[in-house]
């Protein structure tokens, strides 16, 4: 078999073996140690690359930065840092159609500058904002929508787990990575707030609840949220989120920490904050811990099987016939993008975000990196590409988490989903937009 045949099996197999229910770093290892040691026929040198993938995988301490935002984050998730976020943006935005829409984007978009975990931020918001959104006379497509929409900022905005991860198997700036987020996650966070209102005036239809199934016209008629929230209480509840958010991101950004430093104070804040708040117990904390620990130890077992399949790829010359070929079919660079981009959201639509990450990342890059693309935006296109997944059938795990955390029966997952779909379009123009305008991302120019 050619190289080429070899990728291309390789994948069919990994996707295969996924949905047969096995998982994915197991599927990615044992298809790269069969095919080392059916291309050279030792299972002793199979056996080699297995061992020094597991120790050359994870052994750079800037791996310590997994664990860290992932403790951060569930931190402050346990800490009701999003009910507070949502009653900030509540606060100023209701008054202005689809007001409720505009807050829960905006509070989504702080609680992942402070959290990075798109799932934790769709089960959050499905507790704090849904119940809110119906009681008010909001339809119950466009309140789940908007939650499952919102919630994949926390994949893009930094600290991102996706993020890292992508940078670790790149060999890329977390820092560097972290700061090349934060324009696109600006843009898609704008481009939502605009898709709302002109949903909202366009088609209100799908904006507002005409049935009166689930909202309480006498709270309509007589509710104000200045009754609820004076603006000191609001300023208490928004200080500490963009303190945080200051003392982590303008760390790495002004040279004072590293992204692993930054990680480790930014947990040990959050902590000092929901300890003061008494938001944790000594039962809670021993909770996260556990999370902590199995998430991470997730993680680096999928990044030990990536480097893996990595390895396997680059020994049977997969990336250079990839690159070949498509320079021999075609040397349109915008054509290669819209391949790439098309493969990544239908994969989006079977197997998770990290799969995907782990599974064509290594395939692609090195044909992006023979049209001289940059690393970095092709990260930031490869992570607004795969978050698409969250929220399309018959995976998307973001509308799997929204089902299973409402309380109304009444709404399905078919709503979830058909809520969704305008937020995925949006995110594919935003694909289009970075891919049209590279300097949205390129770092260098922001410098």
């Amino acid at each position: 078999m050619t190289g080429l045949e070899i990728g291309l099996f390789s994948v069919g197999v990994i996707i295969l073996l996924i949905y047969s229910g096995m998982h994915v770093g197991i599927a990615l290892s044992v298809v790269s140690f069969l095919s080392v040691a059916l291309q050279k026929d030792s299972l002793t040198l199979a056996m080699k690359l297995l061992t020094l993938a597991a120790a050359d995988g994870i052994a750079d301490q800037t791996f310590a930065v997994i664990p860290l935002f992932v403790l951060m984050g569930l931190i402050m998730s346990a800490s009701d840092v999003g009910r507070d976020a949502y009653d900030v943006g509540d606060y100023f935005l209701r008054p202005i159609r689809g007001g409720l829409g505009l807050a829960t984007v905006g509070s989504n978009a702080v609680f992942a500058a402070v959290t990075g975990v798109s799932i934790a931020s769709a089960a959050v918001f499905t507790r704090v904002a849904v119940p809110e959104m119906l009681r008010l006379g909001y339809s119950p497509r466009f309140a789940v929508g908007t939650v499952a929409g919102s919630s994949v900022l926390g994949m893009l905005i930094p600290p991102s787990i996706l993020l890292i991860i992508y940078a670790i198997l790149t060999e890329q700036s977390i820092g560097m990575m972290f700061f090349a987020g934060i324009g696109p996650g600006i843009l898609l966070s704008s481009v939502y707030c605009l898709g709302i209102i002109g949903m909202a005036y366009f088609m209100p239809w799908f904006v507002y609840d005409r049935t009166g199934r689930f909202s309480d016209q006498a709270a309509i008629a007589q509710h104000d949220p200045r009754d609820e929230h004076s603006l000191g209480g609001i300023l208490i509840k928004f200080l500490p989120l963009m303190g945080l958010v200051i003392i982590v991101l303008g760390g790495i950004y002004g040279g004072i920490f590293t992204p692993t430093e930054a990680g480790a104070v930014g947990a040990i804040c959050a902590l000092l904050l929901a300890v003061v708040r008494k938001k944790m117990s000594l039962k809670s904390f021993w909770k996260v811990l556990l999370e902590t620990g199995h998430i991470t130890a997730s993680i680096c077992f999928l990044i030990i099987a990536a480097t893996m399949y990595s390895r396997s790829l680059a020994l049977a010359g997969v990336p250079m016939e990839i690159g070949g070929l498509v320079r021999t079919a075609t040397d349109q660079f915008l054509l290669v993008v819209l391949i790439y981009v098309l493969i990544v959201l239908v994969l989006g639509t079977i197997i998770d975000s990290v799969s995907i990450i782990l599974i064509m990342v290594p395939l692609f890059l090195p044909v992006m990196q023979g049209f001289d693309a940059d690393p970095i935006w092709f990260g930031i296109l490869t992570v607004i590409a795969v978050e698409v997944g969250l929220l399309t059938p018959p995976l998307g795990i973001a509308c799997f988490v929204i089902k299973g955390c409402l309380d109304d029966p009444r709404i399905t997952l078919g709503d979830v989903f058909l809520g969704a779909i305008p937020f995925a379009l949006m995110m594919i123009f935003v694909l289009g937009l970075i891919t049209a305008w590279p300097h949205l991302v390129y770092v260098n120019q922001w410098i």
